[in-house]
């Protein structure tokens, strides 16, 4: 697979572009030919599962407007010629076989990729200036979209726009972007994206959590022990005067929180396990009956296939030798080699030898808890 950076060497991009300034890559995915068109978009933002908007509106202009769907075909029946943007997030995993797209992004860690999100515009159609706290690649894969960027601008939001639109906007570079050239931008760089004719991005976001969001999760899994993850003691307590909170009832504040997220086993476990679930829109439902090992084997070797569950991420922490892999929260114990092929491949290959006693085992409760499914297709 070529790299979908181009001639620009991965070191190179990470170390002088990734999360420090934009990068422009002419050429990333040439002859590219797309295997959803704007219909195909359409159609799926009329189902009820799929997470779609609806943008209307041309900057500087301030009548924006945005509806979220599902929508209907009479909806965009009565839409103008132009001036207007559908976005649809996760269109790989309602669409699997995009789910290729992303293995052009295997320089960076697979737990950080979040989705693809594909947008249509029409012509002059646009989501306004902006900014994102997160790591965007953005491919144009139909048509031509003006790209305008600032590093220094004024962070003031339109009053009264249903949208994170700038106020104020004075971009510093633009390119245009025609089919198979990509952009990418890292954390807090104003962006502003207009088609100049009917067109398609895609956008692969990265997941960073917040602080608040690392806090808030451990917060709820410290809820959840019977010890709260431990209770404020001081032992060593000496007069002070009253209601002051002192120097030393702070230090022991602080050693508390330590030690209920810096305890080294339990705190990885806990983040491979809260991102594999971070921002997951859908989590797989458990299919039944249950599957013993031998029948699952016994399928297996008639012929049918092993399908990673699209709505299902997958981060494993190495245990002595061992893997622990976490599927949307849920964590199994197996093989560092069935970790990183179950992670790197959507439809792992299992054949090239024999699975282990415990490997089999891990695939049947992966199985069973519909993170991975049996196709006969």
């Amino acid at each position: 697979m070529s790299s979908i950076l181009g001639a620009l060497p991965v070191a190179q991009f990470l170390a002088e572009f990734w999360q420090k300034q934009p990068c422009l890559v002419r050429g990333a995915l040439p002859s590219y030919t797309p295997p959803i068109d704007p219909d195909d978009l359409a159609g799926l933002a009329c189902e009820p599962e799929a997470e779609s908007r609806l943008v209307c509106g041309r900057y500087p202009g301030t009548d924006w407007t945005l509806r979220h769907g599902p929508f209907n075909a009479q909806d965009f029946a009565k839409l103008p010629d132009a001036g207007w943007t559908l976005l649809v997030q996760d269109v790989e995993k309602h669409y699997p076989p995009l789910q290729e797209i992303l293995k052009h992004f295997d320089f960076l860690p697979t737990w950080r990729l979040d989705d693809l999100m594909v947008s249509y515009a029409t012509p002059e159609g646009s989501v306004g200036p902006h900014v994102d706290q997160y790591d965007v690649f953005l491919l144009q894969v139909q048509g031509q979209r003006l790209w305008q960027i600032a590093t220094d601008f004024d962070p003031e939001l339109l009053e009264h726009c249903p949208l994170n639109v700038l106020a104020h906007f004075e971009p510093e570079q633009e390119w245009i972007l025609k089919p198979g050239d990509m952009l990418y931008l890292p954390p807090g760089v104003a962006h502003h994206g207009v088609a100049l004719d009917e067109c398609m991005t895609w956008s692969v976001g990265l997941r960073a959590p917040s602080a608040a969001d690392l806090l808030l999760a451990m917060g709820e899994e410290l809820g959840a022990r019977e010890d709260g993850g431990g209770r404020y003691a001081d032992p060593d307590l000496h007069p002070s005067r009253p209601g002051e909170f002192d120097d030393s009832a702070l230090e022991r504040m602080r050693k508390l929180l330590g030690s209920a997220t810096r305890e080294g086993s339990e705190f990885a476990e806990f983040a491979a396990g809260f991102m594999s679930r971070f921002n997951l829109a859908l989590e797989p439902a458990n299919p039944k009956p249950e599957l013993g090992p031998a029948a699952l084997w016994q399928r297996l070797q008639a012929g049918e296939r092993l399908l990673r569950n699209p709505w299902t991420r997958l981060t494993w922490i190495e245990r002595n030798d061992e893997a622990l892999l976490f599927a949307a929260g849920h964590g199994v114990a197996c093989t560092v080699e069935l970790a990183v092929l179950l992670c790197s491949d959507p439809e792992p290959d299992l054949f090239s030898r024999a699975p282990r006693e415990a490997e089999l085992a891990a695939i049947v409760e992966l199985v069973n808890r519909g993170h991975l499914v049996l196709s006969s297709d």
